[in-house]
């Protein structure tokens, strides 16, 4: 059987697999390309390395860190701003608005620059500093909110503000836009399913807005054989991991629907956080910390499994996260 770029045999080695994703990124490009066409198509890169011994178990990641603007809300966000262009609610002299944990909003700091739209983005104060000087670069403007309230205080002052003044501006809503999940319908969960050969058997991903497990889930869900849809969350609602939600807790995207996944699980902060060093030292992956819990969740999945292939998601880079104290413990 042959394999185009970035398709690797997914029951091949492991060490073929990597070597084949990591070629595919490095080759140059047919012709110019527009930043848009950058997002997406992202490798599948094996952990087997994390499973040890000649298990008959497969573990993958989506490097969604390899997107231009370093994570998997690229895809979300690019595809809620081409639905707002194409409706009219989003034109020339629009500024783009939305709350964000931070890697949503980057996603909209880079295109909006591209395309010549201001952004404002609410996120909470205790995002990392990491995160607001890349908005900052791409000359987003921030307001920061309540870090005790979490995403759901970004959320409540950037609805406070659309209310006062709709005219002004183009609000996605990213937690309660169609668009969001549509976009992992569309490109992320087909690229699992082709990546795969469609012999995947598992999908984890944590819930954030929820777009990726929802519009990943809905797809593999219509495939010719069943698959296993499983979510993870914090297992508190004060906790570390940036992007998640404690679901319980929080305030429920729009878009989320929890009758979707077939399983949901919890996960530490700290065992996320151990994670990352464990990816980044026996990997040579260096990612961010709902990577880390994404992984871990997977991984404890594939350790109670006799064989199959589970996939889940790095969603974005370690760059962000380091400063985090956790690095050195």
């Amino acid at each position: 059987m042959e394999f185009g770029p970035r398709f690797a045999d997914p029951m091949g080695s492991a060490a073929a697999l990597l070597e084949t994703a990591m070629a595919a990124s490095a080759a140059p490009s047919p012709g110019p390309v527009k930043l848009f066409d950058l997002i997406g198509n992202t490798p599948l890169v094996s952990l087997a390395q994390l499973l040890g011994g000649d298990s008959r178990v497969r573990l993958f990641a989506k490097a969604e860190h390899m997107n231009p603007g370093g994570s998997v809300k690229d895809r979300p966000a690019a595809n809620m701003i081409r639905s707002g262009e194409r409706d009219g609610s989003l034109r020339p002299g629009k500024t783009i608005i939305d709350a964000t944990s931070g890697n949503t909003g980057i996603a909209y700091a880079m295109i909006g620059a591209a395309k010549g739209y201001p952004v404002k983005l609410f996120l909470p104060r205790n995002a990392s500093p990491e995160r607001k000087r890349i908005l900052a670069a791409y000359g987003a403007e921030l307001v920061l909110t309540d870090p005790a309230l979490q995403t759901d205080g970004a959320i409540i002052a950037c609805r406070t503000e659309y209310a006062a003044h709709p005219d002004r501006y183009f609000y996605p809503d990213q937690y309660g836009n169609p668009a969001n999940w549509q976009a992992h319908y569309e490109t992320t969960g087909p690229e699992v399913w082709s990546q795969t050969r469609g012999a995947v058997t598992h999908f984890v991903a944590g819930l954030g807005t929820s777009g990726t497990l929802m519009g990943v889930g809905r797809y593999l869900r219509e495939r010719e054989h069943p698959v296993r849809i499983v979510s993870l969350q914090p297992s508190t609602g004060f906790h570390g991991l940036e992007g998640l939600k404690h679901m319980e807790s929080s305030i429920q995207p729009g878009i989320y629907d929890p009758g979707l996944a077939d399983q949901n699980v919890f996960v530490d902060t700290e065992a996320a956080y151990d994670m990352v060093k464990r990816l980044a030292r026996q990997t040579g992956l260096m990612v961010g910390i709902s990577s880390g819990a994404n992984v871990h969740a997977a991984l404890q999945l594939a350790r109670d499994l006799s064989e199959g292939v589970v996939v889940t998601v790095l969603c974005d880079g370690a760059e962000k996260y380091l400063s985090e104290r956790f690095w050195e413990d």
